[in-house]
């Protein structure tokens, strides 16, 4: 008993012992009931939640299951609270099922009488929902996902057991040279599932760098249907273009870009959140919604899906009868919607730690640094007598880091450098003193592809970028990333700008941070600390300049 590696405690917190020589085949039973909160070096962190347990029991493991799993690995006794935890929420999933009714009308049938009267009271269900003689529901099939999206905030999660159905067919075939990794088919078996109701839709967790694109070609390949893949900018759109067309035998005849510069629709359509958002004026409709419906899609990607814009869950609700594949690097969502990623998207399906990744090659090891700095005395005064609310954009804005950043320059003067920050003024500052290209919002995206390209190619050695090169940007060689100013305690964007030097390299990435020392911008950035030591990686504080 003393040699299991789980240890599970009373708050439905579990602790792996990752030097156990059992941890790999523990990690493999738990992680589908169970959130990875921290990966540090010695001992991975694991939760038991609502969702982590309504998205075992939607994948088709029982709570009873759960259980064997968790006394087959503890160390010790389980403490009966979780017991009952873990039996109580795995039996609310199924309390509403689902399923269909006629052409235009699902059926939400009610296992509890006493649940049914809660629903008819709930006011915001009050318009969806039509009482049935047998204490069940109709409800438009429009507003399928808009009530699961409701209910979900309720504690009522539902039983989807309407299959996926749908969209035109669409041969798909990947390349001979194409050699998927094993984590990306294991996630691609776990989106997939057996092809029963409730498989073919969900979240995949995956740090940048390890290839969620590439999974999304699989998952597209695997279904054979039409493709509309959403991301977050237009570089990304041309990434997913690229690696489509270098990965298949897909042509450009098939692939097509939605974007603001070009308006294609064909057999799998690559298109921006921002694009499809867009419309006339703030009240009117999303006129560009209609490319969701009329594509005769089949399968939908929405890359990094922890930034799905408001009005594109809406649109989502509405498409529940769709394949859906979600592809992220952190569900850490800081408006606090991961449930609604849960009920319109679909559960996560699959989450590995990233140090494990990094320990096996597939992403880079990367060294984290933070640099604390001291004001000079004017600076000191201008903080003390600022207000409350500026004082974090004088702390970021300290001049002291231009030369920081310029010893960390040369101390890596043969590795590619991105310099990101989050205020326009400091970027432009750091322009003019080093001379370097700037890319942020408002650079054409043609200029911006081509200071991208440049710096693949190594002729450009260090570029200063904003916010736009947060997430979904493909930069290879990138391996020193310095980061002057960040949106304040940003756990979600920490993760993406550490993305930008994760990919796979012959030597370590290094991830530096600029702070202002006894400042706002110290306190915020121990949350960003936290997140990042939590992950697994090593993380010096070192006060001056490097």
């Amino acid at each position: 008993m003393k040699d299991r590696p789980l240890t599970i405690q009373s708050d439905r917190t579990m602790l792996l012992d990752v030097h156990s020589p059992d941890a790999a085949e523990c990690r493999s039973d738990i992680i589908a009931f169970a959130d990875l909160v921290k990966s540090p070096e010695h001992v991975h962190t694991y939760a038991l939640s609502q969702l982590s347990l309504w998205n075992a029991v939607s994948s088709g493991i029982s709570g009873e299951e759960i259980i064997r799993r968790l006394e087959k690995w503890s160390k010790y006794g389980i403490d009966e609270r979780v017991l009952f935890f873990i039996d109580d929420q795995c039996s609310r999933y199924g309390d509403f099922i689902m399923t269909d009714y006629d052409e235009d009308r699902i059926l939400l049938t009610v296992r509890r009488p006493v649940f049914a009267l809660q629903l008819k009271a709930e006011k915001s269900l009050e318009k969806y929902l039509e009482p049935t003689d047998d204490g069940a529901f109709l409800i438009d099939r429009l507003n399928r996902g808009t009530v699961k999206a409701l209910m979900i905030k309720l504690g009522f999660p539902v039983d989807d057991r309407i299959p996926l159905s749908g969209g035109k067919d669409l041969t798909i075939r990947l390349r001979p040279t194409f050699s998927p990794r094993p984590y990306q088919v294991d996630a691609l078996d776990a989106f997939l599932g057996d092809g029963k109701p409730g498989s073919g839709f969900g979240t995949v967790v995956l740090p940048c760098g390890a290839g969620k694109t590439i999974l999304g070609i699989m998952a597209a390949a695997k279904l054979g249907k039409r493709t509309l893949i959403l991301c977050p900018n237009v570089t990304a759109v041309h990434q997913w273009i690229r690696e489509l067309l270098s990965r298949t035998y897909l042509t450009e005849e098939d692939v097509g870009e939605y974007s603001g510069e070009r308006k294609e629709i064909k057999p799998v359509t690559v298109c921006t959140y921002q694009i499809v958002t867009w419309r006339p004026d703030k009240e009117g409709p999303y006129p560009r919604f209609s490319l969701f419906k009329e594509g005769g899609w089949g399968f939908i990607i929405y890359d990094e899906v922890h930034m799905l814009p408001a009005p594109v869950f809406r649109v989502t609700a509405e498409l529940q009868a769709i394949h859906r594949l979600g592809l992220t690097a952190t569900l850490i969502r800081e408006d606090g919607r991961e449930d609604e990623v849960f009920s319109l998207v679909g559960p996560k399906r699959y989450d590995t730690p990233w140090s494990e990744l990094a320990s096996s090659g597939y992403i880079a090891t990367a060294y984290c640094h933070e640099i604390r700095l001291q004001f000079s005395d004017e600076d000191e005064i201008r903080y003390a007598l600022a207000a409350k609310g500026g004082k974090y954009r004088i702390a970021a804005e300290n001049p002291r880091k231009i030369e920081a950043a310029k010893r960390i320059i040369e101390k890596h003067k043969d590795d590619s450098i991105l310099i990101i920050g989050q205020y326009l003024t400091q970027l432009e500052l750091f322009r003019k003193e080093f001379g370097y290209p700037i890319i942020t919002g408002s650079t054409p995206n043609k200029k911006r592809e081509e200071l991208y390209d440049a710096f693949r190619k190594k002729d450009i050695h260090v570029l200063i970028v904003s916010k736009v090169a947060n997430s979904a940007i493909d930069l290879p060689d990138a391996s020193v990333a310095i980061q002057i100013s960040g949106t304040f305690g940003s756990r979600q964007e920490e993760a993406q700008r550490l993305g930008r030097i994760l990919r796979p390299k012959d030597h370590d990435s290094h991830f530096y941070t600029l702070i202002t020392e006894y400042t706002e911008e110290e306190t915020f950035a121990q949350n960003r600390q936290k997140f990042l030591s939590e992950q697994g990686y090593s993380y010096s504080i070192e006060k001056g300049y490097v």
